[in-house]
């Protein structure tokens, strides 16, 4: 596996241990009066992120970092939230691919929407996690996944974790520039 590092090409040998992980927590505030103006909001919330919406934004997020999807698993909540969490892999899909390989890479959405009717505070938090193995990197999809959500605030957090090694053994610790 060849890469680029701080300009120059370098080659990895075996399995990739680096786990590359971007973190997003989104928040929509709104103050909402009346129990009505509440109800509406929330049910507003339930509608744009519901878990079919929810999945056609993360099943974008595997193109656009062009992986492969392996299995997905969706979930709205009762009274309100949703969740969804996408199994994928780098490269082909192997024959009969178990669902829960731990070298595979995984894209997780949960929301969380609710009011406060003593103060008329209303909130959604949507909490999205990118991780993944190989030379797939999250950032490629960053841009889209704050531009799917109407948010007031946004907080991120990316992590490399692990390391993989050259052809000469030595450890290389990012794998990207």
């Amino acid at each position: 596996m060849l890469t680029r590092r701080h300009g120059k090409k370098i080659r990895l040998e075996g399995f990739n241990n680096l786990t590359k992980s971007l973190s997003f927590n989104i928040y929509d505030i709104c103050y909402a009066r009346s129990k009505a103006s509440q109800i509406d909001y929330l049910e507003y919330i339930d509608e744009v992120y519901n878990s079919t919406k929810l999945r056609a934004i993360l099943e974008h997020v595997t193109k656009i970092i062009d992986a492969k999807i392996i299995n997905i698993a969706t979930q709205d909540y009762d009274p309100r939230g949703a969740s969804v969490t996408v199994l994928i892999n780098e490269g082909h899909i192997p024959q009969g691919a178990a669902f829960a390989h731990l070298d595979k890479s995984h894209i997780a959405a949960h929301t969380y929407p609710e009011t406060n009717a003593h103060t008329g505070i209303s909130t959604f938090r949507v909490d999205i996690d990118v991780a993944t193995c190989g030379m797939i990197s999250p950032l490629r999809a960053l841009d889209y996944l704050i531009d799917s959500f109407e948010s007031d605030i946004l907080q991120i957090d990316y992590r490399v974790r692990g390391f993989t090694r050259d052809v000469h053994g030595r450890k290389v610790y990012m794998d990207h520039e």
